[in-house]
């Protein structure tokens, strides 16, 4: 599958190998992607194979870096305690150099209505991908941030597979097991999945997505109907 890059040629000055924080913050991703257990699944296998050899080549390219504007939301409060806690767990390398960066973040909600307690409670902010700041057409990468008793709904992705890596914080996904930093979790394309947070502290997780370059342009992300909802409409 061919990756689009922005080339040193096409837009800009700076060029991620001329931007140690975002280098940096890749190499960790790679080292994540590289060196972690599959736990034996093939799928998984797969799945770290398809991201680490797509953002190799993005790494090797040496893409234009684009700008964003620096976003907070309100729970990004909650940012220097999970990085904090991120920085004596498994995946340290992680919240160092994401530590580095974080002025620069842009924070968002990636849905047209978020339910007033969720906008309290969540933010994701992407670091490589379509909206950049490194751009990428075939591979997403990013953070998802929570605060403390966080209910992410039910909700699905479609054409895209998901996985998640605890940076910091315990979180369980449908009440299935408790995932504690270091630890990996692989959602299959429009698997619905719901995510609940620890009682005390932050959850930080990065995320990779994968999946096709028209999709990954607009994912559309929604919330699944409330269970409610779903009775009353007969599904």
């Amino acid at each position: 599958m061919a990756i689009a890059v922005a080339g040193p040629e096409e837009i800009g000055q700076m060029h991620l190998q001329d931007c140690p924080g975002w280098f940096y913050l890749l190499r960790e991703y790679d080292m994540l992607y590289r060196h972690g257990s599959s736990g034996g699944s093939r799928l998984i296998r797969s799945h770290r194979k398809r991201v680490r050899d797509r953002l190799s080549h993005v790494i090797d390219a040496n893409p234009a870096i684009l700008p964003r504007a620096p976003q907070e939301k309100p729970v990004t409060a909650h940012l220097p305690r999970a990085l904090d806690l991120g920085e004596r767990g498994a995946v340290a390398g992680m919240a160092r150099a994401l530590s580095r960066v974080a002025p620069l973040l842009t924070w968002e909600y990636g849905y047209e209505k978020v339910p007033k307690a969720l906008a309290r409670k969540y933010a994701y902010c992407e670091i490589l991908g379509p909206r950049g700041p490194v751009f990428c057409d075939g591979l997403i990468l990013g953070f998802v941030l929570f605060a403390p008793k966080t209910t992410y709904p039910q909700h699905s992705h479609r054409e895209i597979e998901e996985s998640y890596v605890s940076v910091a914080g315990a979180w369980s996904e449908n009440d299935a097991a408790v995932h504690a930093p270091g630890s990996l979790i692989l959602n299959r394309p429009d698997q619905e999945h719901r995510i609940t947070t620890d009682d005390l502290a932050p959850c930080l997780l990065a995320y990779a997505w994968t999946g096709p370059e028209t999709r990954l342009h607009a994912p559309g992300m929604k919330l699944s109907a409330t269970r409610k909802a779903r009775i009353a409409q007969g599904i």
